[in-house]
């Protein structure tokens, strides 16, 4: 059992490598189980197609992401300090990648929504419900902070929507110029967006 589950996370882990790296088109099954270090049978008895793989390596990504954004954004901090950190988060992540193969990755939901998401409903699906995820617990958050009148939008929900727009965006850049600078302006659009004048409003318990 132990050898069964450890092929399966080193199939999971060279095809989310190969995936940022190229994309998930230009990947051929060989070619992961290669990277992976497992025979080609392997793949298929785990996953009945690469597009079941797409989804799991979605899936797995997803579960880490969202164990991070939870962890952020339900602390005891003050709604817009932890929208803050996990833009701080998300920036030291994807610094964190550029000097580990020197290129910025940028993120795996929004590179895959760019290539996949016309081509498979599954994983346009999936992704769907992912973003949808992400933009409820900015919603949770951005209420939280219309309630001590720190914001002044009036719809939360499209708030968060634009927010998390405004994040992938700013990765998307990041990704495009190799350039983990172009996330600098991530917490001064996010106060423009949600309609707070100047950081110095922004204190802790305010």
């Amino acid at each position: 059992m132990g050898r069964t589950s450890d092929a399966r996370a080193k199939i999971l882990s060279a095809a989310r490598s190969l995936i940022e790296l190229r994309g998930y088109s230009a990947l051929g099954v060989a070619e992961i189980c290669k990277a992976a270090g497992v025979p080609k049978g392997s793949f298929y008895y785990f996953f009945e197609s690469k597009e079941a793989l797409a989804l799991a390596v979605i899936d797995e990504h997803w579960t880490g992401q969202r164990n991070t954004w939870e962890r952020i954004l339900s602390s005891g901090a003050a709604p817009l300090d932890r929208l803050r950190l996990l833009f701080e988060e998300t920036e030291a992540g994807q610094l964190a990648g550029q000097e580990s193969c020197g290129s910025v990755s940028g993120c795996l939901f929004g590179n895959l929504t760019l290539e996949m998401s016309n081509q498979t409903e599954s994983v346009r699906a999936r992704l769907q419900e992912i973003f949808e995820a992400q933009v409820a617990m900015v919603d949770s958050v951005i209420a939280e902070a219309l309630e001590r009148q720190e914001v002044s939008v009036t719809d939360t929900r499209e708030a968060a929507r634009s927010v998390v727009a405004q994040l992938e965006g700013q990765v998307l850049f990041a990704k495009l110029y190799n350039n983990t600078r172009r996330l600098g302006s991530l917490w001064p659009n996010c106060l423009a967006l949600l309609g707070v004048r100047t950081a110095d409003q922004v204190t802790a318990g305010a």
